[in-house]
C-alpha cells in the first residue's frame, strides 16, 4: 500500500522502521516541526523528523492542519492510508483523505486508557497486563473500531522507559499484521464499548512531587510510571531530589511519613502510610543521577531527617 507515515517521539520509530522493511510504499513522513529548544534555543527536529532527514525520507513538517499550501501537497500524495502513532490530533479533512481512512497505533487496550499517557497510567495504577491497538481513527479521539490488538505483560521492574520500547516493537508488529488485514479485507471490526472506557490523561508538572503519606506501593508504581522522564521529585533541604527507582519494603516499625533512615552509608529508606520505600537510584539537583550507594558517599542526608 501507499502510505504517509505520521509521527513525533521516539516511541513512533519502530513502526516506521518495520514499514521501510516491508513491502508497502512509505511516500512521506509526516512530522512537528522543529523547534528551538533548551537555553541556546537550538532548532531540533522531532525523534520521527531527526531519522526521516538522516534516512533520506520525504518529510514534510506540518505546521497547522489549517495550511492549505500543505493540505493540498499530501493529498497530492493520493495515499491509501494514514498511520498514525503519536502525533496529533487529526481534522476530519485528513482522517478521510485517504483511500482506506487513517489507523492509529495506542499504547493500552482500547477502550481503557484512551488519552495522551496510556503507558504511564498503566504502570502508575499497577496495572499487570497492557498491550497495544490497532484502530480506525475517528473525530473523537481514540474511540474508533479496532482492528487488532496485542497483548504483553508488565514486569515488576518495567518503567515508563523500557515499557515503551516494548509496546513500540509490538506495535510494529501489530501494524504490519493489521495492515494485511486491511489489504485482504480480512478482519471484523471490534466496537469500542464506551462504558468500559477509562482516562490517560497528559501527566502535569503538579503531579511530579511525592506525596510520602500514600501507600509505598502507590508511591512506587508513580516513579516506574514516570521514569525516567519527566521524573517523580521530594525536597530536601529546599532543593528537589529526582527518584528514578525504589522498591517497596516490608517492616513493622513504627512508621512517620517522610522520615529517613539512613543504613550504613548504602540503603535509604523512607516512611509512607503503611510501608517503606527503599530509594535505589536519584539526581540531586544540577548534578548527575546516581546509584543511591554513591549517592550517599558525597550527600549530607542524615538519618532521622525527613522529606518534604
Amino acid at each position: 500500500m501507499k502510505i504517509a507515515f505520521m509521527g513525533n517521539p521516539k516511541f513512533a520509530i519502530n513502526p516506521l522502521k518495520s514499514l521501510l522493511a516491508s513491502n508497502h510504499d512509505i511516500v512521506a513522513v509526516i512530522s512537528n516541526p522543529a523547534k528551538p529548544m533548551g537555553r541556546k534555543k537550538i532548532l531540533q527536529h522531532t525523534d520521527v523528523g531527526k531519522y526521516a532527514l538522516d534516512n533520506n525520507l520525504n518529510l514534510i513538517e506540518l505546521d497547522d492542519f489549517d495550511n492549505r499550501d500543505i493540505f493540498q501537497k499530501i493529498s497530492y500524495l493520493k495515499v491509501d492510508i494514514f498511520v498514525v502513532v503519536a502525533f496529533r490530533i487529526l481534522p476530519k479533512k485528513y482522517i478521510e483523505l485517504p483511500k482506506f481512512g487513517s489507523i492509529n497505533i495506542h499504547a493500552s487496550l482500547l477502550p481503557k486508557y484512551r488519552g495522551a499517557a496510556p503507558i504511564q497510567w498503566a504502570l502508575m495504577n499497577g496495572d499487570n497486563v497492557t498491550g497495544v491497538s490497532i484502530f480506525q481513527i475517528e473525530k473523537k479521539v481514540d474511540t474508533g473500531g479496532i482492528i487488532h490488538l496485542e497483548k504483553i505483560k508488565i514486569q515488576n521492574k518495567d518503567n515508563f522507559e523500557t515499557l515503551s520500547d516494548k509496546l513500540s516493537e509490538l506495535g510494529s508488529r501489530a501494524l504490519l499484521k493489521s495492515l494485511r488485514l486491511i489489504e485482504n479485507d480480512d478482519f471484523k471490526i471490534l466496537v469500542q464499548d464506551d462504558r468500559k472506557s477509562t482516562r490517560a490523561p497528559k501527566i502535569k508538572k503538579e503531579m511530579l512531587r511525592i506525596n510520602w503519606s500514600w501507600e509505598a506501593e502507590k508511591i512506587n508504581n508513580w516513579i516506574r510510571g514516570l521514569s525516567p522522564f519527566p521524573g517523580m521529585y521530594t525536597v530536601y533541604n529546599g532543593k528537589k531530589l529526582k527518584i528514578f527507582e525504589t522498591s517497596v519494603v516490608h517492616n513493622d516499625a513504627e512508621l512517620s511519613i517522610g522520615k529517613i533512615e539512613v543504613i550504613n552509608f548504602k540503603e535509604l529508606i523512607v516512611h509512607c502510610a503503611d510501608k517503606m520505600i527503599s530509594i535505589l537510584e536519584v539526581q540531586q539537583e544540577g548534578k548527575k543521577r546516581l546509584s543511591i550507594q554513591d549517592f550517599l558517599k558525597g550527600s549530607n542526608i542524615k538519618n532521622g531527617d525527613y522529606f518534604s
